[in-house]
């Protein structure tokens, strides 16, 4: 019985240290189609399972600007593809290409952030994959000039 417990006990310590890997689906964005913003960040939160940016996007027709809650993988899947937590920090200017929720609320898959904070050794200009290798799931097309 001991020996029992023992082994249950060693199987719970293991299953709680080691990664879970979980698949659940971006269904809640229309991955048919990329949308192209630019806008200050207000937030940075690097989370596992997915981090965040807060966007501040000025309303093109001079309204009062929205904050967009872009999703992005989480730190592990940034760091894979080379991005660093000081890349990105609140109150600078990034553009981003993102797919869109389908229910029209102000949030976005994130595939790709283009820093546009003047700063080149944090990639100002550099578009990144903050998808963590898959950009938002399907294969971006080239960005425009």
């Amino acid at each position: 019985m001991l020996a029992r417990v023992f082994r249950v006990a060693i199987l719970c310590a293991v299953l709680s240290i080691a990664p879970v890997s979980a698949h659940h689906s971006h269904g809640n964005y229309d991955l048919t189609k990329w949308t192209t913003m630019e806008g200050k960040v207000t937030e940075v939160h690097l989370l596992v399972p997915h981090s965040w940016i807060y966007l501040e996007v000025k309303d093109a027709k001079g309204g009062d600007p929205t904050v967009w809650a872009l999703e992005a993988t989480g730190p592990g899947g940034l760091q894979r593809v080379g991005i660093k937590k000081e890349d990105v920090k609140t109150g600078d200017t990034v553009k981003v290409r993102c797919h869109l929720l389908r229910d029209g609320s102000n949030g976005c898959l994130l595939g790709y952030v283009t820093p546009m904070h003047g700063d080149a050794a944090r990639g100002h200009g550099v578009e990144r994959d903050w998808d963590g290798g898959g950009g938002a799931g399907t294969p971006a097309p080239a960005p425009t000039k």
